[in-house]
């Protein structure tokens, strides 16, 4: 209630420092991107103003999960909310933040996407700031850490030892590779 409030006030009015902001869930800007169909509770004000202002605060910027890096299911369709990514809208630049969006290390957001979002993604992209061990060449053309953005899900699969053997599954309820028949070859970490 209000103590968070005034913490989160508080951070964005700079008397509060803080390294990281993570933001999880699509960012609603409508009706007519006046943000009031996503109401911090108690505060009265849109939560794009907040995240907005603390963005600005922060020396990294991540948006885990699909939907706040790209707009997510939210963003489908119709998209009557008007929702949005942190920096990308759908898989165009832009985004609530805009696509020149830096945070103060100078990084544009970091988008750990994934729905679900994999735990250990958030966590070694998390250690890689802490150790400062992260610069913007770690980054994909969308964002995503490389670290698990080049790589195949299929990779590492539990079910990977199957596709050696050619064992493919027809169904989920199968053992075997669900690549060939349930999946689709090649594709990327971010298949959500």
């Amino acid at each position: 209630g209000d103590e968070a409030l005034a913490i989160l006030q508080a951070a964005a009015d700079g008397r509060l420092p803080f390294d990281i902001l993570c933001v999880e869930g699509a960012l609603l800007r409508g009706p007519n991107g006046s943000g009031r169909f996503q109401i911090l509770s108690g505060s009265g004000r849109p939560v794009i103003e907040w995240v907005g202002e603390l963005a600005a605060r922060a020396q990294y910027v991540l948006a885990i999960g699909s939907c706040s890096a790209y707009g997510g299911v939210i963003a489908a369709g119709e998209n009557i909310t008007d929702a949005c990514g942190l920096q990308f809208d759908g898989d165009q630049e832009g985004g609530l933040l805009g696509k020149d969006f830096r945070a103060a290390s100078g990084l544009p957001v970091i988008n750990v996407a994934g729905c679900p979002t994999h735990p250990g993604w958030v966590v070694e992209t998390l250690l890689g700031l802490a150790a400062g061990a992260f610069t913007a060449a770690e980054l994909d053309p969308l964002g995503r850490p490389r670290f698990y953005a080049d790589k195949l899900v299929h990779h590492g699969c539990s079910r990977n030892e199957f596709y050696e053997f050619k064992a493919s599954a027809a169904e989920l309820s199968q053992l075997g590779c669900l690549m060939e028949n349930l999946g689709c070859k090649g594709t990327q970490a971010h298949a959500d």
